[in-house]
């Protein structure tokens, strides 16, 4: 990948889109996939915390999507990850690169923001923490933003790696440190 895509500290959306699809269209011919990749460029929003929002969007789809998305869509993932590698874009700008196939990480992202308001609520009630499920750090993000907001309740992630989750707490309880 020869194109500089970052220039000024800021990604060129449209280089970057170019090399994305490049990268994408030979790992789909490679593996001989029946796939489809569509790269759109998003103009950055306005607002702190649409910093790291995604700025370019591909959507691999088609006969063998499945493939991509079986066991929580792995090969999505790793897809992205080595996308991300080959593109050589340092960590800070992994959040500007989005990769979905057929709109299973939009509903994902819905899923999370379902289950973070629920949990919220639950602990509103209750009075007591309610622990996550492990998420990948872009997954925890969500939850984080998604309940920033919310009245009498505060979130903190704990653990380690791939075990890393998200606790959910009542606003006035101090998180205990691990």
């Amino acid at each position: 990948m020869s194109p500089e895509i970052i220039r000024d500290g800021k990604l060129d959306r449209e280089a970057a889109a170019e090399a994305l699809r490049g990268f994408l269209e030979n790992v789909i011919r490679a593996a001989r996939w029946d796939l489809r990749v569509s790269v759109q460029t998003v103009a950055p929003a306005a607002g702190a915390e649409s910093a790291d929002a995604a700025e370019v969007i591909a959507d691999v789809d088609g006969n063998d999507k499945e493939i991509l998305l079986e066991r929580g869509a792995e090969v999505l993932k790793a897809l992205e990850h080595l996308a991300l590698k080959a593109l050589r874009l340092e960590p800070i700008y992994h959040d500007k690169i989005h990769l979905d196939c057929g709109g299973y990480r939009a509903l994902r992202l819905e899923e999370l923001r379902m289950t973070a308001r629920v949990a919220a609520e639950r602990v509103q009630t209750s009075k007591q923490p309610f622990r996550l499920n492990p998420m990948s750090p872009r997954e925890r993000r969500i939850v984080h933003l998604t309940l920033k907001g919310m009245s009498g309740v505060r979130t903190e992630s704990i653990g380690v790696g791939d075990e890393r989750q998200v606790v959910i707490h009542p606003a006035d309880v101090k998180p205990a440190r691990q």
